[in-house]
């Protein structure tokens, strides 16, 4: 059984930084591709940034030169670096494991409020 539990998120102020992290277990991190994505209200999820089992990265545009994500494959744990952050960036965030079939697994969702 895969499980993943995020933490991190919180209220900030408008140019500030949070880092979101994502415990997994049930499953051998280190070849699945992990990502986080992100549902504000009335929008849907969006992919904010993903890491490949080797390390690779995308990012959504809107979030690029800001967030960083990256992966502890000793913790199985994958993290979510986000800084300059803007009201706009307010939202659910996710972690989710990829598999051959999609995006399978997720979290529970951490809150992230940016103030401006």
């Amino acid at each position: 059984q895969v499980q993943l539990v995020e933490s991190g998120g919180g209220l900030v102020q408008a140019g500030g930084s949070l880092r979101l992290s994502c415990a997994a277990s049930g499953s051998i991190f280190s070849i699945k591709t992990m990502g986080w994505f992100r549902q504000a209200p009335g929008k849907q999820r969006e992919l904010v940034a993903r890491i490949g089992s080797r390390g690779s990265t995308n990012y959504a545009d809107s979030v690029k030169g800001r967030f960083t994500i990256s992966r502890d494959n000793a913790k199985n744990t994958v993290y979510l670096q986000m800084n300059s952050l803007k009201p706009e960036d307010t939202a659910v965030y996710y972690c989710a494991q990829g598999t051959s079939t999609g995006w399978d697994y997720w979290g529970q969702g951490t809150q992230v409020t940016v103030s401006s």
